[in-house]
C-alpha cells in the first residue's frame, strides 16, 4: 500500500497546479517606462479600464498584466488581472 501513497500526492499536486499558478499576459504596457513614472503608468490604466466599465478603486503593473481590486455589487472588493495590450480579463 506505500507505493500507492506517493503516487495519490503526485496526482494531487497535478490538479492543484493550476489553480496555483499566476497569470500569464505580454507585459506590452502603452506607455514608454523610461518617459512615464510608475504611478503614472498605473494611473492611466486605472482610467483606461474604468472608461470601459470596471470599477476599479486602484492598479498597478504585476508580472506583465494590470493587478486592479475592483469593486463588486456587495461593496467588497476583487483583485482582478488584465491584459495591458488589450484589456482583457486574464483568468
Amino acid at each position: 500500500m506505500r507505493p500507492v501513497l506517493p503516487l495519490a500526492f503526485a496526482i494531487l499536486a497535478a490538479a492543484a497546479a493550476p489553480a496555483l499558478a499566476a497569470p500569464a499576459c505580454s507585459g506590452s504596457f502603452g506607455m514608454d517606462r523610461d518617459r512615464y513614472s510608475e504611478a503614472e503608468i498605473n494611473a492611466y490604466n486605472l482610467d483606461l479600464l474604468r472608461s470601459i466599465g470596471v470599477d476599479v478603486t486602484r492598479a498597478e503593473m504585476w508580472g506583465g498584466c494590470i493587478r486592479v481590486w475592483v469593486r463588486r455589487a456587495d461593496g467588497r472588493e476583487e483583485m482582478q488581472f488584465y491584459e495591458p495590450s488589450n484589456l482583457r480579463r486574464v483568468e
